[in-house]
């Protein structure tokens, strides 16, 4: 790996030459240039293979290719630092070039781990066979962690609560008023929160609500933050006892109504929106294989935090029927209504459908169609669908026009579901009953009173 400028160093003892000067050659790990010079290196081998960075991503690359009955497809190579993926159908041709080229840490066979994360082959209800990723080997270990290091406190994750649920509903961190925690805990607070949010990236939605509540405090978190996060910790070690509690990424197309978007008609749009248009990418790849179509469920819960009275917006995105993009995350803004919560919403899930559609035709995949997002408020729908609508608030005026020009774009179309079938629900609530709440507030002070004793 060759350096874009000289680098030297003087020779310790260990070098058998101490006190020489002496020019580094080759060094992957210990210098700030040193990553971006393997970059560089490696970037150049991918070139020599007839591969190219994607515009979406620079760390996917990619190459058109032939299969053996003459149809074309496009193969892509995943770096992350020094571990890479390669999907194609012959993917052992071009590691063994890369072999050549560099000394491969491990084998080369079917991934089964990628990123902290577990990769299998499994089998869908409908008989085919799917990848699914799961962060059952990573929370294993985090688990244990935990375990370890509460026993140095005298304490079991037993103690916190039955682990039925992440966290109860009753429990607002927004308002919790138990001390402050001292620079160590808090240090220990943000890894912990660290640690969950990144096993949210590797598939782990089920606590993604009650994780993004308590990232919100990570610069001062209080006595009552930690316990939760140790009664989630609770609650993923039951899980994990029966469920590896993974996420299948199954290709098969996923079927929607026509009868939910009864009120959209993009050519009476266009009569607003007369250049609206979708961007491409300027350098975009031949697309090529089956058509995929993008999904979305968008809800909010209106005036959640009990401090701000900010809403939380939920969202998934699916492609066919593969989850891919999950997010929860408190609004900017305090909205008066649950319409204006709703359209802020709206359009940051527009935005979040564009940009996936620009990546998917960076990667060569084509896009069937436009992408549905499916919202569970009537108001919402109706004015961001029927083109003679009015709307009446013009603080929200920037989320209408932005979610309506994207349908007379034909990048989208908004249709409305019950709520109790919007999957985005569960990105921003929890349920617990009356008789739950009054035990888990007894259960925060005891474990407070328990831990400050230690």
């Amino acid at each position: 790996m060759l350096h874009r400028e000289k680098l030297w160093t003087v020779a310790g003892p260990e070098f058998g030459s101490e006190g020489s000067v002496m020019i580094i050659m080759r060094a992957l790990y210990g210098l700030k240039s040193s990553g971006a010079a393997w970059r560089s290196t490696l970037a150049v081998t991918k070139g020599t293979l007839g591969y190219r960075p994607t515009q979406a991503d620079p760390d996917v690359w990619i190459k058109q290719a032939t299969k053996q009955d003459g149809e074309p497809y496009c193969k892509l190579m995943l770096i992350s630092v020094d571990d890479v993926l390669h999907i194609a159908k012959h993917p052992e041709e071009v590691m063994a070039k890369l072999g050549r080229e560099y000394r491969l840490k491990d084998s080369v066979d079917p991934p089964d781990r990628y990123l902290g994360g577990n990769i299998e082959k499994v089998q869908t209800d409908d008989g085919s066979v799917a990848w699914s990723l799961s962060c059952y080997d990573y929370l294993i270990n985090a688990v244990q962690q935990v375990k370890d290091e509460l026993s140095q406190k005298n304490l079991m994750l037993k103690q916190f609560g039955t682990g039925l649920r992440p966290y109860p509903a009753c429990y607002r961190p927004e308002v919790d008023v138990t001390p402050v925690l001292d620079q160590e805990r808090t240090n220990r607070f943000q890894q912990l929160v660290g640690i969950l949010r990144w096993a949210i990236e590797l598939g782990r939605i089920d606590i993604l609500t009650e994780v993004s509540c308590l990232s919100q405090h990570l610069a001062e978190p209080r006595e009552g933050h930690i316990v939760v996060v140790y009664k989630i910790f609770k609650y993923l070690s039951l899980r994990l006892k029966s469920s590896k509690g993974g996420i299948v990424f199954n290709g098969e197309s996923m079927f929607i109504d026509s009868a939910t978007f009864n009120d959209f008609n993009r050519e009476e749009c266009l009569d607003f929106y007369h250049d609206a248009r979708e961007d491409f990418p300027i350098k975009m790849p031949e697309q090529l294989g089956n058509p995929v179509h993008v999904l979305a469920y968008v809800d909010v819960n209106h005036a959640r935090n009990m401090k701000t009275r900010r809403s939380h917006t939920g969202i998934i995105l699916y492609i066919n029927q593969a989850p891919i993009i999950w997010y929860s995350k408190r609004q900017n803004t305090v909205e008066a209504s649950s319409f204006g919560s709703e359209y802020i919403a709206l359009r940051i899930c527009t935005e979040m459908v564009e940009a996936l559609r620009y990546k998917l035709r960076c990667f060569g995949v084509p896009v069937q169609g436009s992408s549905d997002i499916l919202c569970d408020n009537k108001s919402v729908v109706t004015t961001s669908s029927v083109p003679t609508s009015v709307l009446n608030k013009r603080h929200n005026a920037l989320c209408y026009h932005r979610v309506r020009e994207a349908q007379a774009a034909g990048m989208i179309r908004v249709g409305w579901i019950e709520w109790e079938k919007n999957i985005a629900d569960l990105f921003t609530k929890t349920m617990l009953s009356n008789e739950s709440k009054r035990k888990f507030v007894q259960f925060i002070f005891d474990i407070c009173n328990a831990t400050a004793m230690t």
